[in-house]
């Protein structure tokens, strides 16, 4: 008998999984201190939300689990996808004597400590866009000097609220281009079957159905991504437990120095550990460990230490994911 482990935040858990996403600690159900409101109230109660406790959480199940049905002499093979792959594949390091092997699926564990160029994400988000439309690709360049021209007229957070339907009236550009950020990244990161949303998004941008100034076409997109609603930007939203705890995660020691290049659709804007830092502090009173994931898991000569100390891991990555640049 074989015993899986599945952890994965981007797809719905398969049945016949014995181990899901839901188990993993403080996320989904698998909530300490009585309620998520407690559990995510501060640095003192998030300090034990890391992954090195995650994985230890499995050992401990999989032992218990082993024992439980005598099946002690049973090999487990860990898998996950995302975060859960990066769980993958480290508990296999971790932990060789109770994982005989692991699947770890866009599991970016070279995006640390500068290993991974800090261009690579955003580079590919712009490459899946180029790919499916280049009139698509160079609007969406051209629109962010658009968007700030707009912007710096006496009316102009006024002339983009309307424009892009906001829910609430815009008080700085960056809202905007936050928003249109986000979801290019989300339609590239998620661009799958059936529906392909980097095709959606582009087919909303090259339709005109706005318009067919700059700024129209980029409304298109946002139209087609997300269907027709009452009003686009700045709705309200009710935090998880999910976008909560990876914005812990990556100030505590998920450290991603992801930046953009001058070779994307995107403004150029290196990552600035500096701001990072001051972010974190403003958030959560904690300065982000940058070093900790290589010191603790390794990634530097990576090869090396995969042969040395964790064999029997297959990295998988899609090469449209943006993610598979750290992978």
């Amino acid at each position: 008998m074989k015993i899986l482990m599945q952890l994965d935040f981007s797809l719905i858990p398969p049945l016949n999984s014995i181990l899901s996403w839901y188990m993993l600690r403080y996320y989904g159900k698998s909530i300490p201190f009585g309620s998520r409101e407690e559990a995510l109230k501060n640095a003192s109660t998030l300090g034990y939300f890391n992954s090195a406790q995650a994985i230890a959480d499995y050992a401990a199940i999989i032992i218990h689990i082993k024992k439980t049905l005598q099946a002690k002499d049973s090999p487990v093979i860990v898998i996950g996808g995302s975060y859960g792959g990066m769980l993958a594949s480290w508990f296999r390091l971790k932990y060789p004597h109770i994982a005989l092997g692991a699947l770890a699926s866009s599991a970016p564990v070279l995006y640390f400590d500068d290993i991974t160029p800090q261009y690579g994400y955003y580079a590919l988000v712009s490459k899946d866009f180029r790919g499916a439309s280049e009139t698509c690709y160079q609007t969406i360049r051209e629109s962010w000097e658009e968007i700030d021209e707009v912007a710096s007229k006496p009316d102009g957070l006024s002339i983009l609220s309307k424009k892009f339907k906001t829910c609430n009236p815009l008080t700085d550009a960056s809202e905007l281009k936050n928003h249109l950020d986000s979801m290019y990244a989300n339609a590239a990161q998620y661009n799958k079957p059936p529906t392909y949303p980097v095709n959606k998004v582009c087919g909303g941008i090259d339709g005109g159905g706005f318009g067919d100034d700059l700024l129209g076409r980029v409304f298109g997109g946002l139209v087609a991504y997300k269907g027709n609603r009452s009003c686009y930007v700045n709705e309200p939203t009710n935090q998880s437990e999910t976008s909560v705890g990876w914005r812990w995660q990556t100030c505590s020691e998920m450290v991603m120095p992801i930046g953009y290049g001058n070779d994307s659709m995107f403004p150029p804007d290196p990552f600035d550990l500096k701001a990072y830092i001051e972010d974190c502090k403003s958030l959560f009173d904690v300065t982000p460990r940058f070093h900790w994931v290589t010191a603790y898991y390794g990634g530097h000569s990576i090869r090396l230490i995969l042969q040395r100390f964790a064999s029997n891991i297959i990295f998988s990555n899609g090469l449209r994911d943006p993610y598979s640049s750290g992978g």
